[in-house]
């Protein structure tokens, strides 16, 4: 069974119109959907479950939580977010009003058991950011639970912060580039194309923008995708981040170069560009970023991870 992170699958959120109706679910095992209404004094979360109100207890919040290796900061950062779990059972509340007892850790443990344990290295999967540090990106590869993809990992140019490259709650595709018992790291760059691929989108004669990326004394990197860069002729009164428009003077597979010529600039912070994926499914054994004719050979050996 394959588990998406939460929030991507829609299909999984819906409102009841009877108890009879959500003990069904509960029956049949279903993992459902709902947006965490309140976290109260105790921790619990809860949600609307239309005919009733679901609660889901503390423990049942999240996988470590009841040993101490998740904090509750998991289960405060999740009102108003989407949430998966399956029902537990029911019981009255003080009112007497019927109470949905729900476990976001019973999905979690499954998706750990049935989907995530049987990922190989090389496996490209769903994934959802679901926060930013200056060293990576937090993402959700399923039922809430998390992994990283460091800084270095999001793409071929080099970007100074993860919020240049991605946004928070953004649904992504990435490949597990190391499993380790304990944790699981990715990536999303071998993803995103070759030197190459990418280049076959540009020609010279052309002007395009792109955004500055590195400053030094012989020359400024400008970023035309993720994973593609060429050097423009110094120039004064740029800055990293900057939108500028360049043209294209000359594409050299053989020594992965592009070069280019400043010619406008913008006073304006580059927003994030959407993902193009050359690859978005599957598995990866090997990934060639250089060309064959190029002196330097880059590449991503999955098997030897």
């Amino acid at each position: 069974m394959k588990f998406y992170p939460e929030g991507k699958n829609q299909e999984l959120s819906k409102q009841f119109e009877s108890v009879d109706e959500l003990k069904a679910a509960m029956i049949q095992g279903k993992v459902l959907e709902s947006k965490v209404l309140l976290c109260d004094r105790e921790h619990n979360l809860h949600v609307d479950l239309g005919a009733v109100r679901g609660i889901i207890p503390r423990v049942e919040g999240a996988v470590g939580i009841d040993d101490g290796t998740v904090r509750d900061i998991a289960l405060i950062s999740k009102v108003n977010k989407s949430v998966c779990f399956t029902v537990l059972g029911f019981q009255r509340d003080i009112y007497d009003n019927n109470l949905a007892i729900l476990s976001r850790r019973a999905v979690q443990l499954r998706c750990l058991n049935e989907y995530l344990s049987k990922l190989i290295v090389g496996d490209v999967i769903d994934a959802r950011v679901t926060h930013l540090e200056k060293f990576g990106a937090f993402i959700d590869i399923g039922a809430g639970i998390n992994a990283l993809i460091p800084i270095d990992m999001l793409s071929v140019s080099r970007i100074t912060h993860p919020n240049e490259r991605l946004t928070e709650g953004q649904n992504i595709k990435v490949v597990l580039r190391k499993k380790e018992p304990d944790k699981m790291t990715f990536s999303l760059k071998e993803l995103l194309g070759s030197w190459e691929e990418n280049a076959d989108n540009f020609s010279p004669g052309e002007t395009v923008t792109g955004v500055v990326r590195s400053i030094e004394d012989y020359g400024v990197f400008v970023e035309l995708a993720p994973n593609l860069a060429g050097l423009a002729e110094p120039q004064d009164n740029l800055f990293i981040g900057q939108q500028v428009a360049v043209y294209v003077k000359s594409v050299i597979p053989s020594k992965m170069k592009i070069k280019l010529v400043v010619v406008e600039t913008f006073n304006e912070i580059a927003k994030p560009a959407p993902l193009k994926y050359y690859i978005d499914e599957g598995h990866i054994s090997r990934w060639q970023y250089s060309p064959k004719e190029s002196q330097k050979q880059i590449y991503t050996d999955f098997e030897e991870e």
